[in-house]
């Protein structure tokens, strides 16, 4: 059976969570720039969430020493060997059912349309689901995390881009994956985005273009540049959220972010995004990005403050992790709280 029949759903990002994972970066994964520099902005995220909520670190094997002695002893560790450090993507999704009991989704993992090695993140899921004791349901098609952000009463939104990309499930069309959405998340709409930021490796991933604030209010990043690549795709995207309702039938409420100034890494431009932040219980973890970014920087903080008045605000540089092309949501994901189903 799928995990809507039985009654499970994916909770909001701002639901209490149990604990938060993360994944040790590696040098095969061939970071732009030093290791060392993508290890110490690592270790600070883990930190920081851990302030708020337990965070477990996957490591290989042969690196959990490491980890371990750069985190600390407030990181638990836990070791898996894998491909890669975003775990939003490689890692499982949890659903939770009305009794709190929680259960986890194992997509197929293609490394973002099979641009780099992935045997290993393709088992991440399911072994980090065995390592808690957590049901797993496979579901049959490609999907990354930062692809989908939910609303938790019956909303989703997601990017064509990303989702009917010809890389990820060509057999299947936009009836076919809602179909899967539906099922397997518990959603009962869709809303589709055009695409998302220019020159993101995932293929645009929605996680850097939009998400849900709390039901019914939308924050999306966007430029008032028409010079700017991202101009085009912003202003598409503002005018389908303008025009769509969600599941409850509510216009949507949009907050506007300003997005960072371009920057480049060698020939690279960044896809630099404050909506790839993360929720933690009782805050929230901005990416930051500083030197020509500082006056967007202090309007984004100030913007959340605003947004999250009942959260505390930290932030990390987020510009050193830009580079492997993700941020701090890219680099988490959230084991919500509850115990496990006994399916």
């Amino acid at each position: 059976m799928y995990p809507a029949e039985l009654s499970f759903k994916m909770p909001p990002e701002w639901s209490r969570h149990e604990r938060t994972f993360m994944e040790w970066p590696i040098g095969e994964a061939v970071w732009p720039g030093p290791l060392e520099e993508i290890h110490e902005v690592f270790v600070d995220i883990a930190r920081k969430i851990s302030a708020f909520e337990p965070v477990t670190m996957i490591a290989r094997p042969e690196a959990a020493r490491e980890a371990a002695r750069k985190c600390g002893s407030h990181i638990d560790v836990l070791q898996i060997a894998h491909d890669d450090s975003w775990i939003r993507d490689n890692g499982p999704t949890f659903v939770v059912n009305p009794k709190g009991e929680i259960a986890g989704i194992n997509w197929i993992f293609n490394a973002w349309g099979g641009k780099y090695p992935c045997d290993m993140d393709n088992l991440v899921a399911p072994r980090i689901l065995k390592a808690f004791g957590v049901h797993c349901f496979n579901a049959p098609f490609v999907l990354e995390g930062g692809s989908i952000h939910v609303d938790g009463e019956g909303t989703l939104i997601t990017t064509e881009e990303c989702l009917l990309n010809a890389n990820r499930n060509p057999s299947l069309g936009r009836e076919e994956i809602e179909f899967y959405l539906k099922k397997y998340l518990g959603v009962e709409k869709i809303i589709w985005l055009k695409n998302g930021l220019f020159g993101d490796d995932t293929d645009g991933h929605v996680d850097n273009v939009a998400c849900f604030a709390r039901p019914g209010v939308i924050l999306i990043q966007t430029t008032q540049n028409p010079d700017d690549p991202n101009y085009s795709n912003s202003v598409e995207n503002l005018e389908i959220l303008r025009n769509a309702v969600d599941a409850r039938g509510r216009k949507f409420e949009i907050i506007e972010i300003e997005q960072p100034p371009e920057s480049f890494y060698e020939d690279l431009r960044l896809t630099l995004s404050y909506v790839n932040f993360y929720f933690v219980n009782g805050g929230i973890i901005l990416p930051v990005f500083g030197g020509r970014a500082e006056e967007t920087d202090i309007k984004a903080v100030e913007t959340f403050k605003k947004l999250f008045p009942d959260r505390r605000i930290v932030t990390i540089n987020g510009m050193p992790i830009a580079r492997g092309g993700g941020n701090v949501h890219c680099a988490t994901q959230q084991k919500p709280e509850g115990k496990p189903a006994s399916i």
